[in-house]
This record gives structure tokens, C-alpha cells and sequence, in this order.
């Protein structure tokens, strides 16, 4: 598959500049297909008896293969879930933090980490990073650890600026548990979470999966607990109330996830060509240069991940809204001066060009 046919398997790619995996990614028809193949094959069906239970159980397997091949980790460690904010939830939780506690995190991250992190009852630590430039991260994180810390957690690309934080590094250097959000990663650049404790991924950004899909890496599930329990995490319950978990990471696996959303989820992995990282790479620095060559201020220094973040010339918001109207998807990140352009290994120079053409 070469660039020209991976952009027509995604059908918005024929009216829009789409910029905004970061959110989003782009649905391709052959996902859709197979979703909507599933939905008719349950609507004349059914959703009952041994061969859709059984279906099931194959669907959730299959997709948690994929999902961590995706992680390069093995199969036992991977545990299903809806979202990257589900996955934070579950680690956070499972640590049974208490009041005296401390987590470091940084004041570039997204909601679905730090909510967890404030409702966790420990204290929520912060380095400040979005003022400083990238290769001051490491020292920035690591001065806020000490010997209260229990927690260390932080995005791997980060969703404001595109900075890839140095999380191999802190995870080498400090003896610290280390959860780490890729929401803005897996699917955009190559990722090895074996070296991590915890890693949430993202199904509906990066991976061009349908919504409500995710996963979550846990290095030794037996040393984290299950703290909210859902039906398809246990292997057995007794009326009395006890019950025993799954083997492995599976015992954290979220709620009934449609068998569409499966479908959908293992088509869309299965479609990236090996050459996406490099292509999005590739054109995500391609981006920074056409936006410097036009005047534009950027954020993210050179040579980091896919996401390009940068300050246009009138209000954000209203950049946004007037880039839609022609064709092009961006957009604004909130409380910042700031846009985002997401590159995906579809992107290409004309989405680029129609990009800066709004901005000029």
C-alpha cells in the first residue's frame, strides 16, 4: 500500500484536510463495513446463545492480541479497556493511595490522567514543563520525586505541545512506579511499554478505531488490586459476594464492549501499513517547516512526535471555526494561545498547504 491508496481507504480525506487524530482519528471505510457487517449479523441473530458467546470471546482475544502487539508486550499483561481515562482509573485506583501519599505528574497533561491523580487522595505534585524546552523535562520531573512518592505519571507525547517526554529515561533512573498516558502515542510513533508498570492506549485516536476502545498495560497485574470490578474481570462470583479474578491483566478488563466496536477496532490495527511511523514522522516535520516559512510561531521544537502545536495570528477559537469552513480540521487547545495539527501517515503536502493557506 503506498500513500495514495492508504488516503483512500479513509473516505473524509476527499473533502477535509484532516488534522485532528489527536482527538480523533480518521474512520476508513473498511472499518465501518465491518462494524456495520456485525450490526446486521446481530440484528438477524441475534445477541444470544453459544455461537455469540462464543464469538465474543474470540473478538476480545483477537483484539487484545493486537492491542499488544501494538505495545510489544505480551498478550497476559493487556487488559481491555474503553478509553485511556478508564485505563488511568484503574491503575490509580488499584494502588489504593493514601493521604500523606505524593504522585508527581507534569502541568502538561490531560484531564483523564490528572482527574484520576486529584481524586486519588494523595498529593498531587507538579513540574512545570510547558514554559521550559524539552530537553529540560528529565530534570524538571525527576526533582519533584522523593521519598514519599508513590506514583509517577505522565503522557508520553504530550497532547498540548507534541513533546515526547523522556519516560524510558525516568523509568531507568528513578525507583518509582511509572504509569504512563499514551493516548497521543500508540499508533503514531513505535512504542515499548514493557518497560513500564502501567500504559494506557487510546483505540479511537492514533489506532483510527471506534469510540469507546482502549487498553491498559499492566507489568505484574498481581501486584495491583482490582478496585472496580466488572463483570468480564471476574472468573468466577459466589451470592455471598466473593469472587475470583481472571488470570493475568484481564482482570481489570472494562465493561461489555460492543462485538461492532471489536470488529471495528481489529480491522483499523490491521490496516496501518508498516510504514506509518516513518511517513508521519516525515510529514509532521514538514508541517513545522511549511509553518515557519509562513511566519507562524510554533511550539514544538523539531524531531519529537506527530502532533504540531502552534500560536496563529488571531484568536484560536475563531481560527478553528474559519479553517472547518474551508476544509481544514484543527484545533484549538483550551486555556492556551495555541492550535494543534495532527499528521498522520495519510497527510499530505496539499492538507499541509491548505493548513497555511487559512493561516495566511
Amino acid at each position: 500500500m503506498n500513500v495514495a491508496e492508504a488516503r483512500a481507504a479513509f473516505p473524509v480525506l476527499e473533502r477535509f484536510a484532516y488534522l485532528n487524530t489527536g482527538s480523533f482519528g480518521p474512520l476508513a471505510r473498511v472499518t465501518v463495513e465491518a462494524m456495520e457487517q456485525r450490526l446486521e449479523r446481530d440484528l438477524e441473530h441475534g445477541r444470544g446463545g453459544i455461537t455469540f458467546m462464543d464469538e465474543l470471546t474470540e473478538l476480545r482475544d483477537t483484539a487484545r492480541e493486537r492491542l499488544a502487539a501494538q505495545l510489544s508486550v505480551r498478550v497476559e499483561n493487556v487488559a481491555l479497556t474503553t478509553s485511556t481515562t478508564r485505563g488511568c482509573n484503574i491503575a490509580v485506583a488499584g494502588l489504593r493511595l493514601q493521604p500523606g501519599d505524593e504522585v508527581v505528574t507534569t502541568d502538561n497533561e490531560h484531564f483523564g490522567l490528572i482527574g484520576p491523580l486529584q481524586a486519588s487522595g494523595a498529593t498531587v505534585r507538579v513540574a512545570r514543563l510547558r514554559e521550559r524546552p524539552p530537553e529540560e523535562a528529565f530534570d524538571t520531573i525527576a526533582a519533584e520525586v522523593g521519598p514519599r512518592t508513590r506514583l509517577l505519571a505522565l503522557s508520553h507525547v504530550s497532547w498540548l505541545t507534541g513533546h515526547v517526554f523522556p519516560v524510558e529515561e525516568l523509568r531507568a533512573a528513578l525507583d518509582v512506579p511509572l504509569l504512563v498516558d499514551g493516548a497521543q502515542a500508540v499508533g503514531a510513533i513505535p512504542v515499548d511499554a514493557s518497560a513500564f508498570d502501567f500504559y494506557t492506549v487510546s483505540g479511537q485516536k492514533w489506532l483510527c478505531g471506534p469510540d469507546t476502545t482502549g487498553a491498559l498495560y499492566v507489568a505484574d497485574p498481581e501486584r495491583l488490586e482490582v478496585a472496580s470490578p466488572s463483570y468480564m474481570a471476574q472468573q468466577a462470583y459466589e451470592p455471598e459476594g466473593t469472587f475470583t479474578p481472571k488470570e493475568g491483566a484481564a482482570r481489570f478488563d472494562s465493561d461489555w464492549l460492543a462485538l461492532s466496536s471489536l470488529v471495528g477496532l481489529i480491522t483499523a490495527i490491521d490496516l496501518a501499513p508498516e510504514w506509518r511511523f516513518e511517513a508521519a514522522a516525515a510529514v509532521a516535520s514538514r508541517c513545522r517547516e511549511l509553518l515557519v516559512e509562513a511566519g507562524v510561531e510554533v511550539v514544538t521544537h523539531p524531531r519529537h512526535a506527530t502532533l504540531v502545536t502552534f500560536v496563529p495570528h488571531g484568536d484560536p477559537a475563531e481560527t478553528v471555526a474559519e479553517a472547518y469552513r474551508r476544509g481544514v480540521v484543527v484545533r484549538d487547545l483550551p486555556r492556551t494561545p495555541w492550535i494543534r495539527a495532527s499528521c498522520g501517515y495519510w497527510t499530505n503536502e496539499k492538507d499541509l498547504e491548505r493548513l497555511v493557506a487559512v493561516l495566511r
